[in-house]
């Protein structure tokens, strides 16, 4: 049955819970759309159009298969020639020639794009790449994007042919449209929208938005496994959301000029058409856009000593071919109890084979509370070492431990990954923060004492 979102008061929409579950969903005037036992009758009821929509291939094991079927006034394919899509000025996929750079870095806020008294931007033209690595060809790899926009995508919808979309809102609640139907997402809240899944962003209730985005090519998101834990903990999966189906029935009789904006091969592309992508009167499969309320997150902690590794906050992880590496790991570092005895609290200073990209949705991160701000992000890169800041080290190695609640009305996450990430040379020169790596200088030597 569906259920209501209460995350924003605006969340007026129908949804169905459930990770990786089999869903099917019919718009409300036409309970009978979805054929009945198979999937591509000789003619579809209401005179629809079969489109399967595959996310693996055809023959991938049963418990990774994912694929929907989509009963739609008009198919996809009916669209004219793609061209080069020129309005995207700082979005890229082309860094591979970028100079390396090992430093640890951190960025201000990226809210100054654009500037509203003088360009209007939507949601895709306002994506600024920040790092990367791999190849959207072969199929392996990251990018890490910000996205700052304060324009509808009216008559306008995206999809992308290299991989699947996590979004992370941190300023502005974004009202998502998809062929699956409709979504909601504040800040607080991630979507993902999954390989070719056409989709369309605007703004909810604010004049402008921006947040992140995580891009991963050559597999999907999925729950980590437990292990120890059990059956339960971290990201439950009835606690994702999917859509019911909706169209567009306003315009699905009207001859209006519809675009088609798609990522291919790293470069973005356009095409016209004269019918909205969103006419999707009935779909049922387990390959679907999905939310999910970052609050809902059980955490799992320390109760004795010692702090644990930052694996136990991952919401998803997209996994690599190496067994327990992750290609790519979303966490968070939500509110929660801190209650070890005769410990460091805060995280360990560290060197990693990983890569680590920390953003800041809101509130204060307790390891650096001065310079990191909402609306920014730190890169520590490969075997980098990074830690607490001076001040943080001194304030908890002295403190008198006691049970106590930390990081309220704050939500800070991480991209992790595997790889090594490149940087653009405009992240390298814009927004960065030139003293961070003197947070660290006023750190002290107490051998001996």
């Amino acid at each position: 049955m569906p259920i209501k979102s209460h995350k924003h008061n605006l969340d007026t929409f129908e949804y169905q819970s459930g990770f990786g579950n089999e869903f099917s969903s019919e718009h409300s005037k036409y309970s009978d759309s979805l054929p009945k036992v198979q999937n591509s009758p000789q003619k579809c009821p209401h005179g629809l159009y079969a489109e399967q929509l595959s996310g693996t291939a055809f023959t991938a094991p049963r418990t990774e298969n994912q694929r929907s079927w989509l009963y739609r006034i008009l198919p996809s394919v009916v669209h004219n020639p793609f061209v080069q899509y020129k309005n995207a000025s700082l979005f890229t996929n082309n860094i591979g020639c970028t100079k390396p750079n090992p430093n640890q870095l951190r960025w201000d806020p990226f809210k100054s794009f654009p500037d509203p008294t003088k360009k209007e931007v939507n949601f895709v033209e306002g994506i600024q790449t920040i790092s990367g690595a791999g190849d959207p060809q072969t199929r392996n790899g990251i990018m890490i994007y910000v996205y700052t926009f304060n324009k509808n995508m009216t008559n306008k919808a995206f999809f992308n042919a290299d991989g699947d979309f996590l979004i992370v809102p941190q300023e502005g609640a974004l009202s998502v449209t998809t062929e699956f139907g409709k979504f909601i997402v504040a800040p607080g809240e991630i979507i993902v929208i999954q390989h070719g899944i056409r989709f369309s962003v605007d703004l909810l209730d604010t004049t402008s938005a921006n947040g992140y985005i995580l891009e991963v090519w050559g597999n999907h998101f999925v729950l980590p496994n437990l292990g120890p834990i059990g059956a339960n903990g971290l990201a439950n999966p009835r606690d994702f959301l999917t859509c019911v189906a909706w169209f567009d029935e306003d315009s699905i009789n009207k001859n209006e000029e519809f675009t088609i904006i798609t990522k291919y091969q790293g470069e973005l592309f356009s095409s016209r058409q004269n019918h909205t992508c969103f006419d999707v009167v009935a779909w049922h499969g387990n390959y679907v856009p999905y939310k999910y309320d970052l609050g809902n997150f059980m955490v799992i902690n320390s109760v004795c000593f010692d702090h644990p590794d930052p694996s136990i906050f991952t919401v998803l992880t997209c996994p690599s071919l190496k067994p327990g590496t992750a290609l790519a790991d979303f966490v968070i570092f939500p509110p929660r109890w801190s209650v070890q005895e005769n410990t460091f609290r805060p995280p360990y200073y560290h060197r990693n084979c990983m890569t680590e990209f920390m953003g800041l949705i809101y509130g204060s991160y307790e390891a650096k509370e001065k310079g990191f701000q909402p609306g920014g992000a730190s890169l520590h890169s490969m075997m980098i070492p990074h830690g607490p800041d001076a001040s943080c080290y001194e304030n908890f190695r002295n403190a008198t431990l006691k049970s106590e609640r930390i990081a309220d009305n704050t939500l800070a996450f991480m991209f992790e990954t595997s790889l090594g990430l490149s940087i653009t040379d405009w992240a390298q020169e814009h927004n960065v923060d030139s003293d961070y790596y003197k947070c660290w200088q006023g750190l002290k030597k107490h051998f001996l004492e």
